[in-house]
């Protein structure tokens, strides 16, 4: 088994969610979960066929969104794996309906950090074993780093 690292790009930090499911139809259902929540949502999804012809299967309502996602799902080439790209919304908007596509298994992040993906391959195939998402910690938040906190949250609406 050879272990290596695959850095996501994400040229201008988009949000993204990275995940595994187990059936074709994933690409489909994860679409029609993204717009079902978010109607004018702009995405792209890449989905690594692991099975029959291997392929990537894509889907999306930018095209931006989606060839940055076709890009990433080749360099991972992890069968199952499928990564969403989006813009003007935060992976918290969809995270839910994304985990209730039954065919969805694992959500490996929701981010927009610098991404390193740790994959693994054998004689069969690859997969991913884990994610590096960001940066180490640096600290304990201190309160004026709380009040930071709150502040931002109240002031993109998620907070009241």
């Amino acid at each position: 088994m050879e272990l290596t690292i695959v850095k996501i790009e994400n040229p201008d930090a988009l949000n993204l969610i990275l995940g595994q499911s187990h059936f074709i139809k994933t690409v489909e259902d994860l679409h029609e979960a993204i717009v079902g929540t978010v109607p004018f949502a702009k995405f792209g999804l890449a989905f690594c066929e692991a099975s029959d012809k291997c392929l990537i299967r894509l889907s999306g309502t930018d095209e931006g969104c989606i060839e940055l996602a076709r890009k990433n799902a080749l360099s991972l080439s992890c069968g199952h794996s499928f990564i969403i790209f989006m813009k003007d919304m935060f992976p918290l908007n969809i995270v839910n309906a994304v985990q209730n596509v039954p065919e969805v298994v694992r959500l490996f992040c929701a981010t927009a950090n610098p991404l390193e993906v740790i994959v693994a391959e054998t004689g069969q195939g690859r997969g991913v074993m884990g994610v590096i998402d960001g940066f180490a910690s640096k600290g304990v938040e201190t309160p004026q780093d709380e009040e930071q906190r709150k502040g931002f949250l109240r002031a993109i609406g998620y907070k009241l």
